[in-house]
C-alpha cells in the first residue's frame, strides 16, 4: 500500500463550486459599512455600480457591452436570458455536458419552443458546424460537469441573424472569450473567482440590448428574471440598480475578488494562473496509470473543472453504483485527512474525479494534492481487495 505523504496542501479546496477563495482572503477584509443599508440607497448602488466596473475592467469586453446582475447565480443570468430573449427567431441548444441539457430542457419543455438540440457523448464536442446563423444559439462555453471546452468560435459566423447566448460561468476569468462572436454571457461570482454564490452576471452586446428593446415574448416573464421595462431594456440595471434585494455583503465579496485580480495582473495573469494549475495536474494524469482525461482531445480539456476517469480494470469493470460508491470512500479517505475536499464529480456525470484548477488555486497546491490522490486510490483499491 501507498505510504500516506507527509504534506498536505496549504489551501486543499478543490470544488467546482463555490471554489476556492481568493490567496490570502478574509472575512474580516471585506468592508461592513453599508451591511443594513436600503438596497436603493445612493451609496449601496454606488458600491454596485462600482462592482461592474471592476468586472468590466478585469473582462475587458467592448466599450459598447452592458453589463448588469441578476439573482440566481448564474443559472439566474441563463434563465433571464431565455425568458426574454428566445422565440422571435428558431432555436438552437448545444447539449453537451448536464448544464446544456438542463438549458435545451428549459427551451423545450418551460418556454414551450422547439430547439434543435446538438448532442455529444460525456466527454466530446457536439459538430459546431452545424451550428445556424439564422437561428439564436443557446451553449455552455465550459462543460462544468464534462470537463469539456469550446476551444474556438469560428462556429459562430460574423453576419450572424440569431444571437449567440454563451453560458460562460466555469470559463469566465479563465479562458480567453471571443466577445465579437458573442451576444449573452452569462457567470456567476462563485465559480473562478471564488465570490459567494447567489448573484449572477450579464455581458449584453448591442444585438441583445436591440433584442430587449424591441422584441416582446408572449410568455409572462417572472419579476426575478425581467430585464425589461415599458419602453424596453431597462437600462438603470447598468447603472449598479438591481432587479431584488441582493446581499450587500456577497457583493463587498465579489469586489475583493476583482481587485485581487486586478492586483495580480489581471486577464492575463487570471488565465496563466489557470493553465499553470492544469499543467501541473496534467503531468501527473500523464504518468499515473489508473487515471485519465474525461475528454480524450487535448485540445477540448477544460483548464479549469478538470475531469478524469478511472482505467484501472478493477474499478472500470464496477457497474455504475459501485464506481459511485467508490469514489464516496475515496472522498471519505481525503477528507478525513484534510487533505483535499470536494473532489467527487458532479451527480449527474460519470464517476469519477473532478478537481478546479482556476486562478484563485495554487499550483503548489495541486501539486501537494497529488500524492494524497495516489494514496486514497491504493487505500480504496486495497479495501476492496481485503
Amino acid at each position: 500500500m501507498t505510504a500516506k505523504p507527509d504534506a498536505k496542501p496549504a489551501r486543499p479546496w478543490f470544488s467546482a463550486g463555490p471554489t476556492a477563495k481568493r490567496p490570502g482572503w478574509s472575512l474580516a477584509g471585506l468592508p461592513t459599512n453599508l451591511l443594513g443599508r436600503g438596497i436603493r440607497a445612493p451609496e449601496v448602488v454606488e458600491r454596485f455600480a462600482y462592482g461592474l466596473q471592476l468586472t468590466r475592467e478585469v473582462l475587458s469586453p467592448p466599450e459598447d457591452y452592458v453589463l448588469l446582475y441578476t439573482p440566481g447565480s448564474d443559472t439566474g443570468a441563463v434563465e433571464a436570458a431565455l425568458w426574454g430573449m428566445l422565440g422571435e427567431r428558431p432555436v438552437q441548444v448545444v447539449a453537451y455536458e448536464n448544464f446544456g441539457q438542463v438549458w435545451a430542457t428549459d427551451v423545450r419543455d418551460h418556454l414551450n419552443l422547439e430547439p434543435e438540440v446538438l448532442t455529444a457523448p460525456w466527454g466530446e464536442l457536439p459538430d459546431m458546424t452545424q451550428v445556424d446563423p439564422k437561428k439564436d444559439v443557446v451553449f455552455p462555453w465550459n462543460g462544468t460537469t464534462s470537463g469539456v471546452r469550446v476551444d474556438n468560435a469560428d462556429w459562430v459566423a460574423d453576419d450572424r441573424e440569431g444571437l449567440i447566448i454563451c453560458d460562460a460561468t466555469s470559463a469566465a476569468f479563465a479562458m480567453d472569450l471571443p466577445w465579437d462572436k458573442l451576444d449573452v454571457t452569462t457567470f456567476s461570482f462563485q465559480k473562478a473567482l471564488g465570490g459567494e454564490a447567489g448573484i449572477g452576471v450579464m455581458v449584453l452586446s448591442p444585438r441583445a440590448v436591440a433584442r430587449l428593446d424591441s422584441y416582446r415574448p408572449e410568455r409572462s416573464i417572472p419579476k426575478v428574471l425581467r430585464l425589461t421595462d415599458k419602453t424596453g431594456f431597462d437600462r438603470t440595471l447598468a447603472d449598479g440598480v438591481v432587479i431584488n434585494t441582493f446581499s450587500i455583503l456577497t457583493i463587498e465579496d465579489w469586489i475583493d475578488a476583482l481587485e485581487w485580480a486586478r492586483g495580480a495582473g489581471g486577464l492575463p495573469e487570471l488565465i496563466r494562473r489557470t493553465e499553470r494549475n492544469y499543467a501541473a495536474l496534467a503531468e501527473w494524469v500523464e504518468r499515473t496509470d489508473w487515471v485519465a482525461f474525461l475528454p480524450d482531445r487535448p485540445e477540448i480539456r477544460s483548464t479549469t473543472s478538470v475531469c478524469l476517469q478511472f482505467t484501472d480494470p478493477r474499478i472500470a469493470a464496477m457497474d455504475e453504483a459501485g464506481q459511485k460508491a467508490f469514489v464516496k470512500r475515496f472522498k471519505a479517505l481525503l477528507e478525513t485527512e484534510g487533505a483535499v475536499y470536494d473532489m467527487e464529480p458532479h451527480r449527474y456525470a460519470p464517476p469519477g474525479l473532478r478537481l478546479w484548477c482556476g486562478c484563485t488555486v495554487e499550483t503548489a497546491d495541486v501539486v501537494g494534492a497529488t500524492p494524497w490522490l495516489e494514496w486514497a486510490f491504493q487505500t480504496a483499491v486495497s479495501e476492496l481487495a481485503g
